[in-house]
């Protein structure tokens, strides 16, 4: 078995040479260098040692530099998410390209008026892997592309587009939607500085919450507001000052009064009610907002649903218990 290993960890090694000499002799291919990277991040994905080796045989600076200088687009957004890939199945290569110069050359991609959305996505893809470690959070912000990113989840949706029919084949929606998940990473694990940037744009996701209840625009900014608010007093109060509470205990009512109907409704139901836990667990009394939507009574019926896990119900009975623990469950039902 060892030996197999090492047999295979040979031919991995040298598929990758002979990837990367292809990149290097096919630079007015575009179409062979991407189906070279789309091979390279095949082999790589969610393989360590795969990626650390490339590393180490030049490749990954190669990428890099070629995201930057080819003239064709299907390259550097290939380029860049092969490097999103790699950065992701290895902590060196992360640490190795965790830089103010990335950053620097991702926001330029986001910047740049001939950057398609495809392009602008992988770009974000690979602020995403970075930005999840503690160094990665620190360049977001020092760099000001966290200023780009909340500047892209403001105005890549608008008003139609918040409607379409099929939201996940949208480009823009994708674009957006991994912009959230960006902007989640930035503010977690561990929670930063970052939160009190992301929350001057809390009036948006407010003036999206109240136009549209559909969960492909619901669920990233629930995570969003979740993340950001989280064991963060000043971010919480902030929230509730501009009417936040008051909007996720309107939008739990709809979803309450659709979800005799529509399942997803009801489980939306439960990722709505985690965020407003998020919102009142470091101070009960802003929660005092929530009884005159009698917030508890739809709480109480949305646990007695059967079909929720044991999990879902926990995070109900938590957030009834905050929402109580200041004036008594009498004045909420």
């Amino acid at each position: 078995m060892n030996t197999q290993k090492v047999q295979k960890n040979q031919y991995v090694k040298t598929d990758l040479n002979l990837l990367l000499e292809c990149l290097k002799y096919q630079m007015d291919c575009p179409l062979s260098q991407k189906e070279a990277l789309i091979t390279i991040y095949s082999i790589c994905q969610q393989n360590s040692e795969a990626s650390e080796y490339f590393r180490e045989i030049g490749g990954l600076m190669f990428i890099n530099d070629l995201a930057k200088s080819s003239v064709h687009c299907i390259v550097k957004e290939a380029a860049l998410f092969t490097l999103g890939i790699i950065i992701e199945s290895n902590v060196y290569c992360q640490q190795t390209l965790c830089t103010s110069a990335l950053f620097e050359d991702l926001i330029f991609f986001l910047i740049k008026k001939d950057s398609g959305v495809n392009l602008k996505r992988m770009s974000v893809y690979v602020i995403l892997v970075l930005v999840s470690n503690n160094n990665g959070q620190t360049y977001v912000r020092d760099t000001g592309c966290i200023s780009l990113l909340l500047q892209l989840f403001r105005t890549t949706l608008s008003t139609s587009e918040k409607n379409l029919s099929d939201e996940t084949t949208d480009p823009c929606y994708q674009l957006w939607s991994s912009v959230c998940s960006t902007l989640c990473a930035c503010v977690n694990n561990p929670q930063n500085d970052n939160q009190n940037i992301c929350c001057s744009v809390f009036p948006y996701a407010k003036e999206w919450l109240e136009s549209c209840t559909k969960p492909e625009i619901v669920r990233p900014i629930c995570s969003f507001l979740g993340l950001t608010v989280a064991n963060n007093l000043y971010v919480q109060k902030y929230f509730v000052s501009i009417g936040g509470l008051d909007t996720l205990a309107k939008v739990l009512l709809e979803l309450m009064h659709d979800s005799c109907s529509s399942h997803s409704s009801m489980k939306l139901a439960v990722v709505v009610t985690k965020t407003l836990d998020a919102c009142i667990a470091n101070n009960s009394a802003m929660g005092v907002v929530l009884a005159k939507y009698h917030t508890v009574s739809e709480l109480l019926k949305l646990m007695s649903n059967d079909t929720l896990s044991t999990g879902e119900k926990i995070s109900i009975i938590l957030t009834i218990g905050h929402c109580t623990e200041v004036c008594g469950i009498q004045s909420w039902t």
